[in-house]
């Protein structure tokens, strides 16, 4: 197998390493300015000014065409107890909206029409058609939402939204709840405008009020300490009957809340609503959601979290998830992640030549593998890759996992039936700037859909491997009475942390071994263009196979380096080869420090190595650094070089 190799000009080139210090135990400890640290920003703490526009390109502009142009149309409709929430005064209803001056009863549907296909002030230009430019590189994208209504509904909104969830018996009437609006929205606008559905590709059908997705929790549990709490006005019109209902992920929440309806597929979507990408990649694209039941015990681990926009990384936006209630929705869920490589290949947003596959069989008798993978949000750069898949392919089973079982163990991917691996990049640009963390997104993935087994189990087809699978230990919120409620183990943000990086002393992981499938996994380096691109060069090895295409050696000129109290000493590695570096010192008071402990040289491109080193007071005169470079592959295959420092 040949393997595509690249010169690393990483940061571990660099003469220059920044130190700091810092008083620690009796004296001073030297801290080393990592070459790719992890900066995790929480969700909660993003405002609007974490946005980075991707260089050179705004896929929101409407002179953009895409190869896939998609018809919308926009039909709005309110309801006798629920009018437009942006047809009411500035922050007068009870959940605190609008958030801006109000529009008339007349403008509302041309007002979303505009909100979500314009870029504008009031979305901060973004929109639905730049997301889905942006994802798939203007082969597809939204060209048309013509905006209808507004219309009366026939019945109050509790008569549709209390119809879900073991909510149907909470009317105020003491009838049953069983009515799905989308008949009779299609219904008022057949009537209106004839039979014109068919002349689209989808039905954006926007109601006035609430996603209950998005305010069950702000306005259930986050509100009030418990049910028997709930204040009349958010309570059931009729006295006689609690002021709570069901809802779907716990037992209660307040009745006005509760009364609202779940976004779906098709696509029905309140004021509040930011997740119309996520509906239309169920709508347009057929693929399924890849999320947990986050609130029911035994706990299960979220999928693919705040990383792809079909698990919770549609709730990615200014202030996080519990910022879903704001009207218009530029808050949580503006923002929604990018896909992952998976269904970027299947939407067919990528192709298989934009990627660089391996084969775990193929790489069983051959040397290691290493390219250099671009951001996601990007073309990828000249000789680079939009992501790495190693199939796991050969004998049966095809994924060697064993089952851990779900009901004792919340982080088990459950059944063991993943087809490969992928490999991909993460900055924090464009729809990715709400993102939490710059880096190396590794997961599991099947090729088709498919529930995980277990207690709990859900829809799952990607599932990303943690570099930080401990509990991250984060408040969710704080009850009424100053109760702190902490992330469970199944909140999606558990897996804000989860990129590896490059690199020591990250605060991530640069490697991951998963023995059972014989795989090793490298983050070897990281670079940035000059118009601030991310790229990784990423390996990948057998540890079934002991092939080296070409061992690896290291030099160093034989002069002495001349130094002062600190300063860096150089060396070069050639070969063809996955390697680790160890430094040792020999000499009095003298230390010596690596950036990074893994090389990859590429065969006709050297790596050139920077080894710092610092003396202490009293220290001898001189001392010799060696630098050993081991095969990842081959352990009998070793090189050393010593250079001599000199004060």
């Amino acid at each position: 197998m040949k393997k595509l190799g690249f010169a690393i000009a990483g940061m571990v080139l660099v003469a220059v390493v920044l130190v700091a210090y810092s008083q620690s135990g009796k004296g001073k400890k030297l801290i080393f300015e990592p070459i790719d640290p992890q900066v995790v920003q929480d969700q909660d703490e993003m405002t609007w000014a974490d946005y980075k526009p991707i260089p050179g390109r705004n896929w929101a502009d409407p002179d953009l065409k895409p190869d896939r142009g998609f018809r919308m149309a926009l039909v709005a409709v309110d309801f006798s107890d629920q009018p437009f929430v942006m047809t009411l005064p500035k922050g007068s209803d009870p959940f605190g909206n609008p958030q801006i001056d109000p529009v008339s009863r007349e403008e509302i549907p041309q007002f979303y029409a505009d909100f979500w296909l314009k870029p504008s002030s009031v979305n901060h230009g973004q929109t639905i058609n730049g997301y889905w430019m942006e994802q798939s590189r203007g082969k597809f994208g939204i060209t048309q939402l013509e905006a209808f209504g507004p219309y009366r509904m026939p019945r109050p909104l509790w008569a549709y939204g209390l119809n879900e969830h073991r909510q149907n018996q909470s009317t105020p009437d003491g009838s049953t709840a069983k009515y799905r609006m989308e008949s009779d929205i299609d219904s008022l606008w057949r009537a209106d405008r004839g039979d014109i559905k068919g002349d689209y590709d989808a039905i954006l059908r926007v109601y006035a009020g609430y996603d209950e997705t998005g305010v069950w929790q702000e306005f259930g549990e986050m509100k009030f300490n418990n049910r028997d709490e709930i204040t009349p006005e958010w309570g059931n019109p009729n006295p006689e009957m609690p002021r709570w209902v069901p809802t779907r992920y716990v037992e209660w929440t307040s009745w006005k809340a509760g009364q609202m309806m779940w976004g779906l597929s098709s696509i029905r979507q309140g004021e509040n609503s930011g997740t119309i990408t996520h509906e239309l990649g169920h709508f347009a694209f057929r693929i399924g959601d890849n999320n947990n039941n986050p609130y029911v015990q035994p706990y299960r681990r979220a999928g693919s979290g705040t990383w792809d926009m079909m698990d919770r990384g549609s709730f990615n936006g200014p202030g996080g998830p519990h910022m879903r209630w704001v009207v218009p929705p530029v808050a949580g869920a503006s923002m929604p992640a990018g896909l992952m490589v998976r269904n970027r290949l299947i939407n067919e947003f990528i192709k298989e030549s934009d990627l660089i596959t391996v084969s775990r069989e193929g790489l069983s008798s051959s040397a290691p593998v290493v390219a250099r993978i671009t951001a996601r949000a990007v073309e990828p750069l000249p000789g680079e890759y939009a992501g790495m898949i190693v199939r796991l392919d050969g004998a049966e089973p095809h994924d060697r996992t064993p089952f851990a079982d779900p009901a004792t163990d919340p982080l088990s991917p459950g059944t063991p039936r993943f087809n490969y691996y992928s490999l991909e990049v993460v900055q924090r640009i464009g729809y990715d700037s709400f993102c939490p963390d710059n880096g190396v997104l590794l997961a599991l993935n099947t090729d088709g859909e498919g529930r995980n087994g277990g207690p709990n189990q859900f829809n799952c087809f990607n599932w990303v491997i943690d570099a930080h699978p401990e509990d991250i230990n984060m408040v969710d919120y704080t009850k009424p009475d100053g109760e702190k409620v902490m992330r469970t183990v199944a909140d999606y943000r558990q897996l804000n942390d989860a990129l590896f990086h490059a690199g020591l002393n990250s605060g991530s992981e640069f490697e991951y071994v998963d023995i059972h499938n014989r795989l090793h996994f490298y983050v070897i380096d990281v670079n940035m263009n000059e118009e601030g691109i991310l790229s990784y060069t990423l390996g990948v090895r057998s540890l079934d196979s002991d092939t080296v295409r070409k061992a690896a050696t290291v030099s160093a000129p034989k002069s002495a380096v001349k130094t002062g109290k600190e300063g860096i000493v150089k060396f070069m590695v050639s070969g063809d080869d996955i390697c680790r570096l160890k430094v040792d010192v020999k000499g009095t008071g003298w230390e010596a420090h690596l950036r990074n402990e893994i090389v990859a040289p590429d065969d006709g491109e050297d790596v050139r190595v920077a080894v710092y080193v610092r003396s202490q007071p009293g220290c001898s005169p001189a001392a010799d650094i060696t630098l050993t470079a081991v095969s990842e592959s081959n352990g009998n295959f070793r090189s050393s070089a010593t250079r001599k420092v000199k004060l």
